[in-house]
């Protein structure tokens, strides 16, 4: 035991305890002294990943940094001078860092907080001189540092994630961290991102560098958790906040969709038809009553049966005491009087029609030759956005807009490739990781295979006059003329196109390493990337310098697992033309020839749906020629209906004599020529005929037409001739009183037509105009040409001629005239029956019922076209449609278009568009990030491509993009290795700050003129090169867009929403930024009309029922009752028809809204006869006097209309369009049978109980005409 002097022994115990104290003192002391050295300085040997250098082994003081590396400290660590600049790091280290921060650089530093505390962790890294706290060097190769472990705070590596986890990549449309985290954006955090910028094989960490995470001191280290800023947070250096855009935190809330509406209902039940089977229970309750109090005090009063309801108005007897004298008022003296005009001058022409039959039928037909002649200037629109988008409504001046400021959107050649096989197969990624399941059509073979038929597409030679056209002279290469590559948007373009790059992989005789499969999950992720963090360090960008994102290659995954895909889309992308026949001939002929190709290829292993951009068109022209032979089968079936329907036979030995297959003959070819005329007076005028017109036009004019033409021949044969009357005077009499009811019907459909023609859909006005010329011109032929014929056949009919064969006579011989069985039937049947007391109420009762019904579905009548029905039933396009709306996973895309006069080069200007740092929250990309939030409400699927943030990024002093060469001021791209390429501004505050002004247009160009490349991805070249439209010699900005996707849309519904929501949103922006802002795509056009279409309709149908009022007013002789009780009877017909659209499955459509307008106007042939009978007749009651109409009138309406249309009407049921069979086979039906049963039998009820009283004048003048004559016992006949 020692001992010191002046102490006793120290006590045993103790020792250990001092000796514990000294060696904590000394490794405390050491550690210190440790931690004031570094762990490397400078560059030494080469590094295994090319191009890279490993840091020289230095445990040594920092040292100070040479004067030339002053700059670039400055630049890259600002506030990390230590005071004296001592650092673990040279200049070259510098160089170096700078060199593999650039891609970070030019993604995040958008975000200056998260850009700072990215740098932080580098700099820290790669200068701090206080290295050996927080580094350990694990691995030294001689002189070189190999590996070495960096001990990270969690709470740095937290904050630094979150300050950078929201930033954007705007020209990609998806967050920066899925280019620079190895993964999609979703399954990055903070370790995972720092352990991919550390490894090896992401090309750019010369060595390992093994991130260790923790807050607490660990083996002796205290890992480095510097100071971090949030993304709300602005920099000590002046620097902003992070965007919204780029910062969730920033924003708020959350933006939240205003909650659908509820539907209206009344206890749980739809409200319409609650109130609608009330209202009918009620109308039931009164109408019963009132019929049976009116029964009780007939029965009471012993009147007739067919005693009127509420008609005290008598006619005069024609045995009346004072036949001289008549009380009628000053309406019904007007009303005969204006009766009388007509009949005097349609009786004085139809006598001098039948008295000169040559001179009327020679100048009809000069007439109609003339009017034809136009046919040889006819031009036939078959441009769908020609048929269904006015030149003056929005969407059509957008798109005018858009196409002279940027060119028209390209013409798209897609194939959705899908396979029979059901296989799912495993990848096990080498070293470690989860088995990922891979669908079929992702399996080697079948991509090899896939490959053969993109290759074979691609090598397609087609011929335009003369010249050989290939897919190079058309496709979209955006980085021509450096590099002409196409676009094509397929899988296939990750392995750039190549069979060998598909085959590639890396391993040795054990594992595999990296193969198709991993290159497949890290391009999924990262699009952009110019080199994978696999072994292959193979590029995703495709070939034709732009990214090929998966939603758009991929189809039928789930989420964003794309390994799940069950389909591959490949899509090319061709120019488009404005004006250019000739480029849009080749296009054309091109897209043919890939059709063709399409249609003979047959791969087992493969289904494959094609579309070109002229297959719908195509498809069109063929169902259009298809159909021809069906149109041909219904109108021929039509006009030997009436050939053999318009003569009334006697007996069989003169059924030659009494047919009139020559006048029906005639009577159609006068049809036809008055649409002929109206086709050729318009094509004249210049106005182009539409399918539309061709294929309903006729059928229209052909209803019409053939009913005055029955009604004419049908009249002449149940007319007697008077006592010295001769034959051209009988037929003048007769035209005399069926003509102006003719008059009537066609001068309403006239009308009608004509205000129909105000509508703004180029398909309904065409329709319009060509349909009320036509019926006019109908009508005017009928009354003379027609009348002259019928005069020249009535002579042949008595001079007992044979029809066709007029020079054959027959002998004469005895035969009583006798009524045609229709006429009988009607008379003595069926108006009785329709007129009976007991039936009169049920009829009532359910017509009124079909319409409570009818109006209680009106709302429900669906919207839109579905783009399916246009094509024929055999077309290879629908499995296009059908494979569009199952697979695909993106919509259309959707560009925000900045008209001309915004001051880009202004802060002002460029806040109110931006959506990086400093932009206002209420700026253009950050109202349409906003909506991409809600996207299930606001169809935006992504946050758009903005070209201004990707060019403040390029231009910034610390990026390598934005350079040129100080001896000529030309661009010099980032990978020019020159030292004569300068930064284009200066690394002072004010050169950080955005370009503006001079400094803003000067380099401007150079970015729309960058490609991007490794050490540059933001050249905008690819990206942006036709969204921003630029004046003359670069002065400046004019038109620009920014381009993001609507979600997927499927049905029409879909897409008027998402119409609707495009611009509402830029509505929006356009308010916040006072300057003109609106949203285009591709098919706005075609669904603009959805957006009006329910007031266009409502518009037009009640134009061309009040037009129908107002004419049948005039021309019934200012009777308002009868012109109202017809108004009614259509309108009634009209709202059944949408009853008859909701059960049948009929949308509302342009096409839809031209066969209602087309109803309304064949309605009148139903209604207007009928009524103007009644009103002239001079029966004793109402019972009676539509009694007689019925018969009269209705056997001829009955085989004029109804019978002659349903025969060509069921030939239209077979069809192959399906557009046939829904839009003209359905409603044409519907047509027929609602006017047929509202005209025939509706309305003759309604005229007994409520129909006009008799017109005194007009009996009075009946009186006067024909005492004394024989037609005095047919009036009571």
């Amino acid at each position: 035991m020692c001992s010191v002097s002046g102490m006793g022994p120290l006590p045993r115990k103790s020792f250990p305890c001092v000796l514990l104290l000294f060696i904590l003192l000394a490794e405390g002391h050491f550690r210190w002294d440790e931690a004031q050295h570094c762990v490397w300085y400078g560059e030494c040997g080469e590094s295994k990943v090319p191009g890279k250098k490993y840091n020289c082994n230095y445990t040594g003081p920092s040292r100070p940094l040479e004067p030339d590396g002053f700059e670039l400290l400055t630049e890259l660590c600002p506030g990390y001078d230590y005071g004296n600049k001592s650092l673990c790091c040279d200049t070259d280290q510098l160089r170096t860092l700078k060199g593999s921060l650039q891609l970070p650089l030019q993604f995040l530093s958008r975000c200056p907080a998260c850009f700072f505390n990215l740098m932080n962790l580098f700099c820290e890294l790669t200068c701090s001189p206080h290295q050996s706290q927080f580094m350990n060097a694990t691995k030294i190769n001689g002189t070189n540092v190999a590996e070495v472990q960096y001990y990270i705070g969690k709470t740095f590596a937290n904050a630094m994630y979150n300050a950078c986890r929201d930033v954007q990549a705007p020209s990609s449309n998806v967050k920066a961290l899925s280019i620079l985290c190895g993964r999609e954006a979703v399954d990055c955090n903070a370790t995972n991102w720092i352990q991919y910028m550390f490894d090896i094989n992401n090309g750019q960490t010369p060595f390992p560098i093994i991130p260790i995470f923790s807050d607490a001191p660990v083996s002796g280290y205290d890992p480095m958790n510097n100071k971090t800023y949030d993304c709300t947070e602005g920099l000590e250096d002046g620097s902003g906040s992070c965007s919204c855009q780029d910062c969730s935190k920033a924003c708020g809330p959350k933006p939240v969709p205003p909650p659908l509406p509820p539907p209206w209902t009344i206890l749980g039940i739809d409200a319409m038809t609650v109130i609608m089977w009330i209202s009918y229970m009620a109308f039931l309750l009164i109408f019963i009553g009132t019929v049976v109090g009116a029964w009780c005090y007939r029965k009471r009063t012993i009147m007739s049966e067919y005693g009127p309801i509420l008609d005290s108005n008598n006619p005069l007897s024609l045995n009346g005491d004072d036949p001289n004298q008549v009380n009628a008022s000053c309406c019904e003296t007007l009303g005969e009087r204006f009766e009388n005009i007509l009949r005097t001058i349609f009786s004085s022409w139809g006598s001098f029609c039948v008295r000169y039959p040559s001179l009327v039928i020679l100048g009809s037909l000069i007439l109609v030759v003339a009017a034809s002649g136009g046919l040889v200037y006819m031009k036939i629109t078959t441009d769908p956005v020609e048929l269904w988008s006015s030149p003056t409504s929005q969407a059509r001046q957008e798109k005018d807009y858009f196409d002279s400021h940027f060119g028209p959107f390209f013409r798209t050649v897609q194939l959705i490739i899908t396979t029979p096989l059901n296989d799912t197969f495993m990848y096990s990624p080498y070293p470690i990781g989860s088995n990922v399941p891979f669908g079929a059509i992702l399996d080697k073979e079948i991509l090899h295979q896939v490959l053969d038929l993109q290759l074979d597409i691609e090598a397609l030679v087609a011929t335009y006059e003369g010249e050989n056209v290939t897919l190079k002279d058309l496709c979209l290469a955006p980085l021509a003329p450096y590099n002409n590559n196409c676009t094509i948007l397929s899988v296939l373009n990750y392995f750039q196109n190549s069979h060998a790059m598909l085959d590639r992989s890396v391993g040795d005789d054990f594992y595999v390493w990296a193969d198709f499969h991993s290159h497949f999950l890290y391009c999924v992720s990262a699009p952009a990337s110019l080199n994978d963090t696999t072994h292959l360090h193979d590029p995703c960008l495709g070939t034709f310098g732009g990214p090929v994102f998966p939603w758009l290659a991929l189809g039928g995954y789930d989420e964003t697992n794309y390994n799940n895909a069950t389909a591959l889309v490949i899509t090319f992308p061709l120019n488009n033309y404005l004006n250019d026949s000739v480029k849009i001939g080749k296009a054309l002929a091109w897209e043919s020839e890939f059709i063709s190709f399409m249609k003979n290829f047959s791969n087992p292993n493969l289904t494959i749906a094609f579309s070109a951009e002229r297959s719908i068109e195509d498809e069109l022209d063929r169902e259009s020629a298809s159909d021809v032979s069906t149109i041909v089968i219904s109108y021929a079936i039509m006009f030997i209906y009436i050939s053999l329907a318009l003569g009334h036979i006697h007996s069989f030995r003169r059924i030659m004599v009494d047919s009139k297959i020559s006048l029906g003959i005639a009577g159609i070819l006068i049809v036809l020529s008055s649409v002929s005329a109206s086709l050729g007076i318009f094509s004249y005028v210049g106005i182009p005929l539409t399918l539309i017109v061709i294929e309903v036009i006729p059928f229209l004019v052909l209803a019409v037409g053939v009913d005055n033409i029955f009604i004419i021949v049908q009249t002449y044969q149940r007319d007697e001739r008077l006592a010295q009357e001769e034959l051209h005077q009988q037929i003048g009499r007769i035209l005399g009183d069926v003509a102006p009811s003719m008059f009537l019907s066609s001068f309403s459909e006239t009308v009608a037509f004509f205000l129909g023609a105000l509508s703004n859909m180029p398909a309904v006005r065409t329709f319009s105009l060509f349909a009320g010329l036509a019926v006019f011109i109908d009508f005017l032929l009928q009354i003379s040409c027609f009348v002259s014929l019928l005069g020249l056949d009535a002579k042949r009919q008595e001079a007992n001629r044979l029809d066709i064969l007029c020079c054959v006579k027959l002998p004469e011989g005895q035969e009583t005239k006798t009524d045609s069985f229709l006429f009988w039937f009607f008379k003595k049947i069926y108006a009785p029956f329709v007129l009976t007391e007991w039936v009169r109420p049920i009829i009532v009762a359910v017509f009124v019922g079909m319409l409570s019904f009818s109006i209680a579905v009106v709302n429900k009548v669906e919207i839109g076209l579905d783009q399916k029905l246009s094509m024929p039933d055999d077309s290879y396009v629908l499995d296009y449609f059908r494979n569009l709306s199952v697979y695909l996973h993106t919509g259309a895309p959707v560009y925000f278009v900045v008209e001309d006069g915004l001051n880009y080069s202004s802060p002002e200007g460029q806040n109110v568009v931006c959506g990086g740092v400093g932009c206002n929250n209420d700026s253009l990309v950050q109202q349409v990030y906003s909506a991409s939030l809600i996207s299930n409400y606001s169809t935006i699927a992504f946050t758009p491509s903005s070209w201004l943030d990707d060019y403040f990024d390029w231009v910034k002093p610390q990026s390598t993009c934005c350079r040129y060469y100080n001896t000529t001021g030309a661009f010099c791209n980032a990978s020019v290795v020159d030292p004569s390429c300068v930064h284009c501004r200066p690394m002072t505050p004010s050169g950080k700050q955005r370009p503006e002004g001079e400094d803003f247009m000067h380099f401007l160009p150079m970015f729309l003129s960058d490609n991007p490349n490794i050490k540059c991805g933001k050249g905008g070249h690819a990206a942006y090169a036709t969204a921003v439209d630029l004046y003359p010699d670069n002065k400046g900005v004019g038109a620009t867009y920014f381009m993001t996707y609507h979600t997927i849309l499927n049905e029409s519904s879909d897409f008027i929403h998402a119409l609707k929501m495009a611009r509402t949103v830029a509505h929006n922006i356009s308010q916040s930024m006072d300057h003109k802002v609106f949203a285009y795509s591709v098919f706005y056009v075609f669904y603009e009309q959805y957006l009006t279409i329910a007031y266009d309709t409502a518009l037009n149908l009640c134009v061309s029922l009040g037009s129908i009022f107002v004419v049948t007013t005039v021309l019934l002789g200012f009777e308002l009752w009868s012109a109202l009780m017809v108004t009614i009877t259509i309108a009634m017909i009209l709202v059944n028809m949408f009853g008859v659209m909701w059960l049948w499955n009929i949308s509302l459509n342009a096409v839809s809204l031209v066969n209602l307008v087309m109803s309304c106007g064949i309605s009148v042939e139903f209604c207007s006869h009928i009524v103007r009978a009644f009103s002239i007749s001079v029966k004793k009651n109402r019972v009676e006097r539509a009694e007689e109409a019925l018969a009269h009138m209705g056997s001829s309406v009955f085989s004029g209309i109804t019978l002659t249309k349903f025969g060509g009407i069921l030939i239209l049921a077979l069809s192959k369009s399906q557009i046939f069979k829904v839009f003209y086979f359905r409603m044409y039906l519907a047509i027929v049978l609602l006017g047929a049963t509202h005209g025939l039998i509706f309305l003759p009820v309604l005229l007994s109980y409520i129909g006009p009283s008799v017109n005194k004048a007009k009996v009075f003048a009946a009186n006067k005409r024909y005492v004394g004559t024989e037609r005095e016992r047919l009036l009571n006949y």
